[in-house]
């Protein structure tokens, strides 16, 4: 299994778990779970090798990522109960899935020999895309536009580090996307990490 493979199929495994857990949330069946997890474990990655012209769709020519995100689908069917707070784990796990995913997308981008510009978005769609999917579907508020959350800002951060490394010609890039995306995703999430919100002025007295 090479290093872009194995980083697939972790991003797949902890966004589906994220995905059942938002689905725990929305009280659906074992069936509404496991499509609530399969879309948010495999939607990012769809989306960036359509994108970018992949040969062929990760999870087709590898089905077995189905299994994966099925499976924890399952796993989170039966334990969800027990979780005091499921939507405090969701938030790790998302942030979590959120720094394998966007070095797994940038490792691919990289791979296809894509310019530096590309190689950002892809990042940020193989991390965003899939859990704005499932945050869509479950009509839950996505998380990645919930005012002022450090999320799409931590994997452009992740994905230029991976960017400026590689241009640099220094080992690691991969790991460097994904420890500045998890540093900026944690942070606000554990101290309240936020950018600044637009706020329209108030109307002026005639």
């Amino acid at each position: 299994m090479t290093p872009l493979v194995a980083l697939d199929y972790a991003s797949v495994a902890v966004f589906a778990l994220t995905g059942a857990l938002v689905a725990s949330r929305a009280q659906l069946d074992i069936v509404g779970f496991i499509f609530v997890a399969c879309l948010t474990a495999v939607g990012g990655g769809t989306v960036r090798d359509v994108l970018i012209n992949r040969a062929s769709v990760f999870w087709i020519a590898d089905p077995w990522v189905l299994a994966v995100a099925s499976a924890a689908a399952v796993l989170v069917f039966v334990a969800a109960p027990r979780l005091e707070s499921r939507y405090r784990v969701l938030l790790w796990l998302d942030a979590c899935a959120l720094a394998v995913a966007v070095p797994a997308g940038v490792g691919v981008a990289m791979r296809a020999g894509l310019d530096w510009p590309v190689v950002v978005v892809m990042g940020m769609a193989t991390g965003c895309l899939g859990g704005l999917a499932r945050d869509v579907v479950c009509n839950e508020v996505p998380l990645v536009l919930k005012q002022g959350e450090i999320y799409v800002t931590a994997a452009f951060a992740g994905s230029l580090a991976a960017v400026g490394l590689a241009a640099a010609g220094l080992d690691g890039a991969l790991l460097a996307c994904g420890l500045v995306t998890l540093v900026l995703r944690a942070g606000s999430i554990a101290f309240g990490w936020r950018l600044p919100v637009y706020r329209s002025r108030p109307p002026r007295n005639r």
